[in-house]
């Protein structure tokens, strides 16, 4: 089997070493995907300065060409975001905004650069709106030239006007858990398949 790797850009509005409930949702996803052979790393995007934009280098320090480099590497992206106010958070968004610039941006066959990478999404609060962020999210992505696997997103969202988060469980949910080994076992399989046999050239 051809090797994989995953890469989670958790998109949390805490800086670290807070904990953060985001991030945790994504190493759930991440140790799945490790039974499946993948080889799995994380980064917390608020911790470097992602120039506010829609180029692949902002300069002036910018640090998104090398979270860039790193996402050009990797054959699964697991983008982790928590909902405020009903939509993904601006850090996500902003993810978004940045990777729009390689919609421009082509391989040497001629096909969009992000053309057979694997992207997943994870949703925590603790207010309504997960479905829809999981939309938006996935929506952009498939623009950009990502494959969706089937049942690619997972969430949990917490009571509405209270105040637990998913960090706060003392245990994982079986539903989670099961949706998480799902999405982990789609994305590794149709990676897998990318890397063997790719999408066909423009």
């Amino acid at each position: 089997m051809p090797a994989l790797t995953a890469l989670a850009l958790v998109c949390t509005l805490t800086p670290s070493p807070a904990p953060s409930s985001s991030e945790l949702l994504a190493r759930l996803i991440l140790d799945e995907l490790e039974k499946h052979g993948v080889e799995t790393s994380s980064v917390r995007v608020v911790d470097h300065d992602v120039k506010r934009g829609v180029l692949a280098d902002m300069g002036n320090g910018d640090e998104w060409p090398a979270l860039r480099e790193r996402i050009l590497a990797a054959d699964i992206i697991v983008l982790s975001t928590p909902i405020w106010m009903g939509h993904p958070c601006s850090v996500a968004q902003q993810v978004m905004e940045r990777l729009d610039a390689d919609l421009a941006e082509t391989d040497a066959q001629g096909r969009p650069i992000m053309y057979d990478k694997v992207a997943t999404v994870a949703v925590v609060g603790n207010e309504d709106g997960a479905h829809k962020a999981i939309a938006d999210m996935m929506q952009a992505m498939n623009d950009i030239g990502f494959s969706i696997p089937a049942q690619g997103g997972t969430y949990w969202v917490g009571e509405a006007m209270q105040t637990v988060d998913f960090q706060d469980l003392d245990e994982v949910p079986e539903a989670i858990a099961t949706a998480n080994a799902r999405l982990a076992r789609n994305a590794a399989h149709l990676a897998r398949m990318l890397k063997a046999e790719g999408y066909p050239a423009e």
